[in-house]
Parts: C-alpha cells; structure tokens; sequence
C-alpha cells in the first residue's frame, strides 16, 4: 500500500506540471521577454521629478544656473531722515519774576535780539538808583582823600579806602545792570516764535517754557548709515533726499558725523545742511536719504536666492563639470532681488539657483542655464 500511494503521488506531481507549462509561456508572452520590463513598470510609479531614462533608470534632476557676469552697478543705498531747523531752543526765564509784557505773535519772524517777555523788575530798579547815590557820595569822598593826600593831609590808607568803597559801588551797579538784563528774555538768533506757554501777569521760574524759537530760513537734515557704508560718507558730499510734502529732489551737503554707532541699530548718525531750502519743507517731516557708494569698476551680481547663508560665512554652489561645489563668498551691496559678490567666485562660474536644500557636496548634478 505504501508503494502504490508513493507512485500515486508522482503521477499526480508530473500531471500538474504538463498542466502548468502552456500557462507560464502565455503569461512570460505578454509581460514582456525581460525581467528589466517588470523594473521599468515599478518606477513609472516612483516620483516625476526623477523621470526614467530609456533603460528604465531613474534619472537626476535639473536645477536652474545662471552665469556670473561683470557689470558697472548703481549702488545707491536709501535710509530714512527728518529734517531739523539750523537751531532751535526753549525760550525760558534766568530768575522767578511776574510777566509785565509780551512783545511777540505767535508764529512771527524776529530778528536776533528781538524783547520778547519782560518781568517785573521794579525792585532792581529801585536798587540801582539807591547805588547811583552811593556811588556820587563815593566818589566826592574819594576826591576830598585826593585832595587832602597831595598837601599831606591825609594818610595813603584813607584815600585807599574811599578809593575802594568806589569800586565796590561800581561792582554792585554791574551785578544790577545783570539782574535787570535777565528780567528781559530776547530772542537768540533769527527764527520763528512757536506757540506762547504764558500770560501776561503770570508769575514764572526758570523751569517755565515761554515758548519756543526755530531758525527756519537755513535747515539741516539727520539719517542714520549703517557701519557698512559708513566709510563711503565724508564731509562735503552731496546727498539727496525726498519728502512726502513736496515731488521735487533737494540736495545737502554733509556737514558732520556722530562721534559713535548707536547702542540699538550699530548705525552711525549724519548730519548735512540742505541747499537751497524753501517753504515746503517744515522741521520734523520724514525724509527719504539716496546717497551713492562703491565705485564705478564691475562688480559680479547674482540672484539673492543663490546664497545660502550659514553660522559663519555664507556659500554658493557652483557647477564644476556636472559636479556641485560648494564655495564660500563674501558679499557686499545687495538690492531687491540680486547680491553683489565680493570674493568667492569669478566671472563665467556658473552658480545653481534652485533646490539649493537638496543639492549634496560632491554631487552629480544636472543645470538648465538661465537669465
């Protein structure tokens, strides 16, 4: 029994495969002849931007380049100002005193000098006139010593002292004629009188704004440069700036520099005295500074995509017979879509633009050139 169940099972095994043959043919006909087919149909799956070659591989992706090229810049930098009056000041008392008159309008022109706020100083009159009759009955007193003095009739030292009891008078006038000038507050240079903070008959202290006076016929400007350029400015150079009140460019002529960078922004604070001012220019608006720097020699520009900045230094890549380099770069003046490359590369490298987080040290890569 054992044998017979033995070839039972052989014959059953050779049928199965007679049966199974004429199958395998059908199916190896219509997948095609190469096991490389059946690879070729697991790729198409895979990722489009690989694609396939005709041998079924997959293939690398293109990046985008461009060609470093040589070309004289406008390098023009833009930093934002205010326009300042040449001088401006508080018009505040010297000494406590009551207001006995007001000699300005508000708003109106005066020339220096001008009496602007008188305080009462009745007191310091009264004073002087008291010292006026100290000072002739001084003075007849010397004159008796003097006289008295040349028939030796009297001592040097009394003629000296009625000599001195003169000057000490004289003194005391000049500290009079000082109290009597701080009662009047006269205007200190040419200008315009702001708004009045007083009355008249009020009583005022040296803490106590009067108002205010600006020179407004001759007008500066302040903007801040960063450290970079800062060296590009020197005194006597020519800026231009635009105002939000008036479509016409001004000039001004840098006048003087900050002595150190602020604490906040690192930038160093300029001064220039603006050329031919006119009405529609008023102390405090916001300015817009252009100033140029640099030189005129050609500079190489590339996208600012193209740089990939880092801890320390910043780098590009660069295609080196199909092989991507990595190559540190300095840059210098950059503008709204481009940066200027100081060192690192030279003209006719050809720099990647794109896919720059995908892209390996040492890699194979594929470039499409473009403007």
């Amino acid at each position: 029994m054992k044998v017979f169940s033995l070839y039972a099972l052989i014959f059953i095994g050779i049928t199965t495969l007679i049966h199974c043959k004429p199958s395998a043919k059908s199916d190896s006909s219509s997948t095609g002849p190469s096991p490389a087919g059946g690879v070729a149909a697991n790729n198409s799956s895979g990722p489009a931007s690989t694609g396939s070659n005709g041998n079924g591989q997959a293939s690398m992706p293109t990046y985008d380049a461009v060609i470093a090229i040589g070309a004289v810049l406008n390098r023009e930098v833009q930093s934002p100002g205010s326009i300042l009056p040449q001088e401006t000041t508080n018009l505040q008392p010297e000494v406590s005193g009551r207001i006995t008159g007001i000699y300005f309008k508000e708003g109106s022109l005066v020339s220096k000098g001008t009496l602007l706020v008188k305080l009462n100083d009745a007191d310091l009159k009264a004073q002087r006139s008291k010292l006026q009759v100290q000072l002739k009955i001084a003075e007849a007193s010397e004159k008796r010593q003097k006289e008295l003095l040349a028939i030796n009739g009297t001592s040097q030292q009394e003629y000296d002292l009625a000599s001195l009891q003169v000057s000490n008078i004289n003194a005391d006038l000049d500290l009079n004629k000082v109290s009597l000038d701080k009662t009047e507050i006269r205007a200190p240079f040419p200008g315009r009188i702001g708004l009045r903070n007083i009355s008249l008959g009020a009583y005022v202290t040296p803490q106590v704004v009067l108002s205010n006076i600006a020179q407004v016929n001759t007008l500066k400007i302040e903007f801040n440069v960063i450290d970079k350029y800062a060296h590009e400015l020197k005194v006597g150079k020519i800026v231009r700036f635009n105002t939000e009140s008036s479509p016409i460019a001004y000039d001004a002529k840098i006048t003087a520099f900050e002595n150190t960078l602020t604490n906040d922004t690192r930038q160093l604070k300029v001064r220039a005295e603006v050329i031919k001012p006119d009405s529609r220019l008023a102390p405090g608006s916001f300015i817009s500074v252009n100033f140029g720097v640099g030189t005129q020699t050609p500079s190489i520009m590339i996208p600012a995509q193209a740089v990939i900045p880092q801890a320390r230094d910043k780098k590009v890549i660069l295609n080196k017979n199909g092989i991507a380099s990595f190559t540190t770069v300095v840059t210098g003046y950059r503008d709204s879509s481009k940066v200027e490359i100081i060192s690192g590369i030279h003209i006719g490298d050809t720099v990647v633009t794109t896919g720059l987080l995908a892209i390996r040290p040492g890699s194979k890569i594929n470039i499409k050139i473009g403007e």
